[in-house]
C-alpha cells in the first residue's frame, strides 16, 4: 500500500523565525504514522534537518548536474549533504516561470535518485487544457516525459497539481480529482512496474485546506497532499495532517 504523505512547499517564504512551525509540526504529531514533510527554501534546508521530531525535510528544486557553472542553482548532492530527504521537480512555477520541460524535469528526478533523494513529481493542467477536454492527455505527456523509467515506489512520489487550483481558492470537483488520480495510477501501471506504480503514494495539491482534506483524502487514490500557503503556519498545516492520520 502506498504511504500516506503531508508535504509541505513552503516556497519563497521562510526565514529562521520560521523554524518554529517546524518544531511546533514536530511536537503535535509524534508518533504520526504518516509521514510529514516540510520542503522550506534552501537557506533553511540544514536547518530544518537538524530540527528534533518526525518532520522529514526536503528541496523544493534541484539541477541536474552534480556541480558545475550553475550560478544560483543546488544539486541533488547539496540537498543530500544538508540532509534532504526529497526533492519536488517540476512544479508548475518551475514549468511555467522557468520553462522547464519534461526532459528537464526527467534529468532532475534521476539526479534526486543518484543521491538517494526521493523525486516529488509534479503533473498538472492548466485550466484551458481542461476546458478543452485536454487533461488525461496532458497528464500522459507529463508522466511519460517527466517520470523515468525504472521508478520505484521508494524512490518516486507524483503530485497531481491542476495548475488553476494553485492558491486560487478553486479546486476540481471531488469527483474531478478522483478520475485524474485514477488515470495517474493506471498510467503509471502501464509503463513501469505494476506492483511498483500501486506502491507509489499519489498526492493532490491545489488550494487544499482544513476545511476540505478529509474529503480528499477519502477519494481512492489519493494518498496525501502537496500543501502551498496552508503548510507555513503549523496551526493550518496540522489539521490537515490530522486529517489524512484520521483516513490512514
Amino acid at each position: 500500500m502506498p504511504r500516506k504523505l503531508a508535504a509541505g512547499n513552503w516556497k519563497m517564504n521562510g526565514v529562521q523565525a520560521s523554524l518554529g512551525e517546524i518544531r511546533t509540526l514536530a511536537e503535535a504529531h509524534a508518533g504520526s504514522d504518516v509521514d510529514i514533510l516540510i520542503c522550506p527554501p534552501a537557506t533553511l534546508v540544514s536547518l530544518a534537518a537538524e530540527l528534533e521530531g518526525n518532520i522529514q525535510v526536503g528541496g523544493q528544486d534541484c539541477h541536474a548536474n552534480k556541480n558545475g557553472a550553475h550560478t544560483g542553482d543546488t544539486s541533488a548532492a547539496m540537498l543530500k549533504d544538508s540532509g534532504a530527504g526529497y526533492v519536488i521537480v517540476g512544479h508548475s512555477e518551475r514549468r511555467t516561470d522557468h520553462k522547464e520541460t519534461n526532459q528537464q524535469v526527467h534529468d532532475k528526478a534521476l539526479a534526486a535518485w543518484s543521491e538517494n533523494l526521493i523525486a516529488v513529481v509534479c503533473i498538472g493542467e492548466t485550466l484551458e487544457e481542461r476546458e478543452n477536454g485536454e487533461t488525461n492527455q496532458v497528464l500522459a505527456n507529463q508522466l511519460a516525459g517527466s517520470v523515468p523509467i525504472g521508478a520505484l515506489a521508494a524512490n518516486t512520489v507524483v503530485a497531481y497539481e491542476p495548475v488553476w487550483a494553485i492558491g486560487t481558492g478553486k479546486i476540481p470537483t471531488f469527483e474531478e480529482i478522483s478520475q485524474a488520480h485514477a488515470f495517474i495510477r493506471g498510467f503509471l501501471a502501464s509503463q513501469h512496474e505494476t506492483s511498483e506504480a500501486h506502491g507509489m503514494s499519489l498526492l493532490y495539491g491545489g488550494s487544499v485546506k482544513p476545511s476540505n482534506a478529509a474529503e480528499i483524502f477519502a477519494l481512492n487514490n489519493v494518498d496525501g497532499a502537496l500543501v502551498g500557503g496552508a503548510s507555513l503556519k503549523a496551526v493550518d498545516f496540522s489539521a490537515i495532517i490530522s486529517a489524512l492520520e484520521a483516513s490512514a
